[in-house]
């Protein structure tokens, strides 16, 4: 069987190989495929693999041997599922595999947030501890999350999971689904819905006044649920007192990108669902996707 990986560059990054899917057949590996070379780079392949290139009627109906299509991710927007089916060709994801990865960038965004660890090293490495007159060098009002609220928005596994983590630190979890009010009266918001159409910039000017005044925003989920030209404004005002996210409308972003140099924001670069761990599942569960679709069998199937 020829197998091919269409944008494999940020799966295997520089520390893991495609053994498992080498075992199977007579593997091709692209870091990255252009949109207009997906056709040729598919050639007469029998499986593919994509985690951003596109996959439409057009491409399938242009590679004709295609019998298996592989989402190296849980997520699948970027495949016609109807157009696939229409086609017998089978469609499989790798689902859930970043859970605890993207819960654990959450809190890690959280922490920075309330204890500014980057801050007081680099206050340390400076010399301005050397320098203080007190045994301790004050240079943030740390804030202590036992005691304060949490926001979830989306209550799948991440979201669950990430109540867990909060619930560990002492925290009252407000579920969205459950108290829109109190989940959006929060001391913290955090986002963790899939992106759809209908809720594309729902974070917008009108949701983040119904927030309470100095919150603080996280968003680890998709870019495109969140006005971010709203959110910088509430930033700017201060109605917010900080936010942190890991994904934007548009990535790579754009050089005018209201986020990037509004104040009061980190910004980290849609990494939380990386980690080795969550990138070796990625492998393994894509392999054995492939591996059941020979055998007769239907393992992650989503068609």
């Amino acid at each position: 069987m020829k197998i091919v990986i269409l944008d494999g560059a940020t799966i295997i990054q520089n520390d893991l190989r495609w053994d498992e899917l080498s075992y199977i057949g007579e593997l091709e590996v692209h870091e990255r495929t252009d949109e207009a070379k997906v056709v040729s780079t598919i050639g007469k392949a029998e499986a593919v693999f994509t985690s951003k290139c596109h996959m439409n009627a057009e491409v399938m109906d242009a590679c004709p041997n295609l019998k298996f299509i592989g989402a190296l991710a849980t997520g699948y927007d970027n495949i016609d599922i109807k157009a696939a089916k229409e086609r017998g060709i089978a469609v499989c994801n790798v689902p859930a595999y970043s859970t605890d990865s993207v819960a654990q960038h959450t809190f890690a965004l959280i922490l920075e947030i309330t204890n500014q660890v980057g801050l007081n090293d680099e206050a340390v490495q400076s010399g301005e501890w050397s320098r203080a007159d007190d045994f301790c060098l004050s240079k943030n009002s740390i804030i202590q999350l036992a005691g304060k609220s949490l926001g979830i928005i989306g209550y799948g596994n991440i979201g669950r999971k990430v109540a867990a983590i909060a619930e560990a630190f002492g925290m009252k979890v407000n579920i969205y689904s459950r108290d829109r009010e109190a989940a959006i009266k929060s001391d913290i918001l955090t986002v963790h819905c899939p992106a759809t159409e209908e809720n594309k910039g729902f974070i917008n000017k009108e949701f983040i006044r119904q927030m309470k005044d100095g919150a603080i925003f996280i968003n680890t989920a998709r870019g495109t649920l969140v006005n971010e030209k709203d959110l910088a404004e509430a930033l700017c005002s201060g109605k917010l007192s900080v936010a942190a996210v890991d994904v934007l409308d548009g990535e790579p972003p754009r050089q005018d990108n209201p986020l990037i140099g509004a104040p009061n924001i980190f910004i980290t670069p849609h990494v939380a669902w990386a980690s080795v761990e969550a990138r070796s599942t990625i492998c393994r569960v894509s392999a054995e996707n492939l591996k059941s679709f020979i055998e007769g069998g239907r393992l992650n199937r989503v068609d």
